[in-house]
């Protein structure tokens, strides 16, 4: 999604509220309301610090630290901070979990995620919490495939 297409929006602005909370790996049911034909879905995650109680963490995090995304703004518990390091680790994954995907699909079912410090315990755990609609014309200014002016 474009950066400029959601500046100065309000997330309400352009999504419906998420829908019942499934569980890792599980689908949402589809969206209410009218249907549109330039719309799509993503799902919302809550990325959360799991791991060993009582073991050292490296990263800075605490377990039960979390951020959440809905589409693509990330936040963040006030007071709350995330290592970079760990949050580069869970970036590239990130677009493709809020993606709807085949049930046997890899990313369906994993949801963990390892510190990328080799000597920290922790996990991340990925986890769908609910599932929103867009509308391409408020986040793009880009027409979509084959609408495309000649």
């Amino acid at each position: 999604m474009s950066r400029c297409g959601t500046a100065g929006m309000e997330l309400g602005d352009h999504v419906t509220k998420p829908h019942a909370a499934p569980t890792a790996g599980s689908h949402a049911g589809p969206p209410t309301g009218p249907p549109d034909t330039e719309g799509f879905d993503l799902y919302d995650l809550r990325v959360e610090v799991t791991g060993p109680p009582g073991e050292k963490i490296y990263c800075g995090a605490r377990l039960g630290d979390y951020f959440e995304l809905q589409g693509e703004m990330l936040k963040l518990p006030a007071g709350q901070g995330f290592s970079i390091y760990s949050l580069a680790a869970l970036l590239p994954l990130l677009p493709a979990k809020q993606r709807m995907t085949d049930p046997n699909d890899w990313m369906s079912t994993d949801a963990e995620v390892a510190c990328p410090d080799p000597n920290c315990p922790t996990r991340f755990r990925i986890t769908r919490t609910g599932r929103r609609r867009f509308s391409h014309s408020e986040v793009t200014a880009t027409a979509p495939t084959g609408r495309n002016p000649a």
